[in-house]
């Protein structure tokens, strides 16, 4: 991103988001940019998806139903009852039709960086990793997690989607499609490597 553009952004979310959730941003974007250095993925929209990932992170819910409604939004029976997951889907809108970004793999890295999917981009892989890796986290295993990830993407993708199915395990609390459809993509593809 030009200096202008990092400014400009960084002041946008500065005044949506809480002092600690800023600085996660900043640290995912940081963290984006050192892993699309790592695996040639392109620098500025790495450091533009990351910085943007959570803008709607500190919105209300009734923002947050107010914006899918306006965009057409629908939500399937398991996002309904996960607000948590909502920030994703309404930031992926947000960043399209409020900030007119028009680059639809950062609007896709930004939309799936709770989630994943199958099908996922160089770009959105890097932005969920980022978001698990970044400088402030500290959850049990994460430097684990960080050593991966600068070694071999589409195993830290593997083992960090597996943590998110094991957390939803242990919390019986549903599983997204999205995520079980990841980690089976990346398991296959890592039996057909093998």
């Amino acid at each position: 991103m030009t200096d202008k553009e990092r400014a400009y952004y960084t002041e946008h979310i500065r005044g949506l988001l809480s002092e600690d959730r800023f600085q996660h941003s900043v640290n995912v974007s940081h963290q984006a940019v050192k892993l699309a250095q790592i695996y040639g993925c392109d620098l500025h929209q790495a450091e533009l998806a990351g910085l943007l990932h959570d803008v709607m992170k500190d919105a209300g819910k009734k923002e947050q139903l107010a914006l899918m409604e306006k965009y057409g939004v629908r939500l399937s029976r398991i996002e309904s009852n996960a607000p948590k997951l909502w920030h994703a889907m309404t930031g992926a809108v947000y960043v399209k039709h409020i900030l007119a970004i028009e680059d639809e793999d950062v609007i896709n890295a930004i939309r799936y960086h709770t989630t994943g999917r199958a099908g996922m981009s160089l770009l959105e892989k890097i932005i969920y990793i980022a978001d698990c890796t970044s400088e402030e986290r500290n959850y049990k295993g994460v430097e684990r997690i960080r050593k991966l990830a600068v070694t071999d993407l589409n195993e830290v993708m593997a083992e960090a989607l597996m943590d998110s199915l094991q957390k939803r395990l242990v919390d019986h609390t549903p599983m997204h499609p999205d995520t079980v459809e990841a980690y089976n993509e990346v398991i296959l593809a890592k039996k057909q490597q093998a």
